[in-house]
């Protein structure tokens, strides 16, 4: 209409007087410079284009449209595509129209949606909240490459979700539940867990969801906790702390020597990241310090120091000093309104 091309003529000209290119202001409208030219030219017109003067000659009568609406919705054919259905309407010696018109027709009769009930989708895991150390633990398994192509040693890794503290790992020449067991025994033992007092989550991997380890948890009174099948953010932390490992100066570009050396770089990984690392996510304290309850001191330390310098120079202070409060506590796959903050940055702050 008229008017439209009035007003956007208006836009396009206030877009202009801005600063704006004509080129850009024409591209958000959706219409290209020459319209434009066109349009100021006749002060923005009427449409004059004609369209077409006579209906397509193989255009589909109305009585043929719903023929094919019918044979499409028949008991024979309304659980086919037209892909199918078409070539068997051949086979009978039966020509209506071609799939591209069917599908046409189908679309334009809104017969198009899905006709079988859709799967539910699997539903999501219980929302874990870790308060304090040895709470929750989330783990999974990495592959290092071997001297052997195509053969790998698998690096298992569990780690504290409240302090992002690598509680316990290993490398194997094989992914086995057994030595997953194993593992979780140790650590148990090792942080002195007692049963019913840590979850532990995991994918749905072939270790995790084991006869085997399954027994162990239930004998050690660990609650076990799996991702959704095929979700790949259901245990950020774990895939987060691998993708650190991985990005680490110093992770060999090629593979390991041998098992030997692959165990020996993890063990130094380990250590740097546990006693040496400052972890983002809980205040730049190391996950050894947070895990043993020493963060609350350092970060009282810390606050006096800036409270200091703040005092000494207030000039160079706009508003408060820096916050070192410590870090809250840290929630897994949040399940509500309440935790949903705490989630968006699961996956950023894991590592």
């Amino acid at each position: 209409m008229k008017e439209d091309r009035v007003r956007a003529l208006s836009l396009i000209d206030e877009a202009v007087g801005a600063g704006a290119r004509l080129s850009a202001a024409c591209r958000l409208l959706g219409v290209s410079v020459r319209t434009i030219q066109r349009w100021r030219l006749k002060g923005g017109g009427e449409d004059e284009r004609l369209g077409p003067r006579t209906e397509p000659g193989n255009k589909l009568s109305e009585a043929e449209r719903q023929e094919v609406l019918d044979v499409a919705t028949s008991p024979e054919f309304r659980d086919e595509s037209p892909k199918q259905i078409v070539p068997t309407l051949a086979d009978q010696c039966i020509y209506l129209a071609s799939e591209a018109t069917f599908y046409r027709i189908l679309r334009e009769a809104k017969l198009m949606a899905h006709r079988e009930p859709s799967r539910p989708p699997s539903p999501k895991p219980r929302e874990l909240v870790a308060t304090g150390p040895n709470q929750v633990y989330t783990w999974d398994i990495t592959y290092l490459r071997s001297p052997v192509r195509g053969d790998f040693y698998y690096l298992s890794m569990f780690v504290d979700l409240f302090s992002r503290k690598v509680v316990g790992w290993r490398v194997d020449e094989d992914e086995s539940m057994d030595h997953a067991a194993e593992l979780i025994r140790r650590i148990c033992w090792t942080e002195g867990i007692e049963p019913g007092t840590v979850t532990l989550h995991s994918d749905n991997g072939g270790p995790m969801k084991g006869s085997t380890m399954l027994a162990t948890l239930e004998k050690l009174g660990v609650v076990p906790s799996f991702s959704r099948p095929r979700v790949s953010d259901d245990n950020p932390y774990s895939e987060a702390l691998f993708r650190t490992l991985k990005y680490r100066p110093g992770y060999p570009s090629g593979p390991f020597e041998d098992i030997e050396a692959a165990r020996a770089w993890v063990e130094a990984f380990v250590e740097w990241y546990n006693h040496y690392h400052l972890h983002s996510s809980i205040q730049f304290v190391t996950p050894a310090d947070r895990h043993a309850g020493r963060d609350v001191g350092i970060l009282a330390r810390r606050k006096a120091v800036y409270e200091a310098a703040r005092a000494k120079r207030p000039e160079r202070w706009s508003g408060s000093t820096r916050d070192w409060t410590p870090a809250a506590e840290v929630v897994l796959n949040p399940g509500s309104s309440a935790s949903l903050q705490a989630g968006k940055t699961q996956k950023r702050s894991a590592a």
